[in-house]
């Protein structure tokens, strides 16, 4: 239950004004069909993160627990890092017209954007850290559309609203937090 809950936390604070929560915005403007959208958020979520969960998991495996212990620690401290950049996107990375419609359209764009992206990175090394490839992508999946789907749902009032700066300060302090707490196991 703890890397779910962990895994969920990280992945909602650090999607906060990430690149793809911008493609969702970005989706929900164009197109206008918050269901399919949300959905193809989740479909493209759960392939890109069982994906991830999975070199994750094989990371453990691959790695001494010394060596995995600087690794994590080292990698959560640069994540902490990362979380203090923020992302932009280009309008064009969502597509032309929708030649698979809506929720093939954000399947797609998502699932690309998620490539190398902090949350992808982050469900690796939570993967990595628990060994519990279910709970980390049921975690990092939630996280994804907590952070998501309201923005889908609610685009601009949200964005006005919440202090993109502050969440990604947290979300530094929390990554760096687990990568001290790492490297001191």
């Amino acid at each position: 239950m703890q890397a779910f809950l962990v895994s969920t936390g990280i992945v909602a604070l650090a999607e906060m004004g990430d690149k793809t929560q911008l493609l969702s915005l970005v989706l929900a403007a164009r197109f206008r069909k918050p269901w399919p959208i949300v959905l193809g958020i989740f479909v493209a979520t759960i392939f890109n993160h069982a994906l991830a969960g999975a070199l994750g998991s094989w990371v453990t495996n691959a790695l001494g627990p010394d060596v995995l212990r600087w690794v994590l620690g080292g990698s959560f401290i640069a994540m902490a890092i990362w979380m203090l950049i923020p992302d932009k996107i280009d309008e064009d990375e969502a597509g032309g017209a929708p030649k698979f419609g809506v929720f093939g359209a954000t399947v797609i764009a998502f699932f690309l954007a998620e490539m190398g992206d902090k949350t992808q990175v982050a469900t690796v090394m939570l993967a990595a850290e628990y060994n519990t490839w279910a709970a980390v992508v049921a975690g990092t999946t939630l996280g994804m559309i907590l952070a998501n789907a309201p923005v889908v749902w609610f685009g601009d009032r949200i964005m006005r609203r919440v202090p993109i700066r502050a969440v990604h300060a947290v979300g530094a302090v929390v990554f760096l937090v687990l990568g001290v707490l790492a490297i001191l196991k």
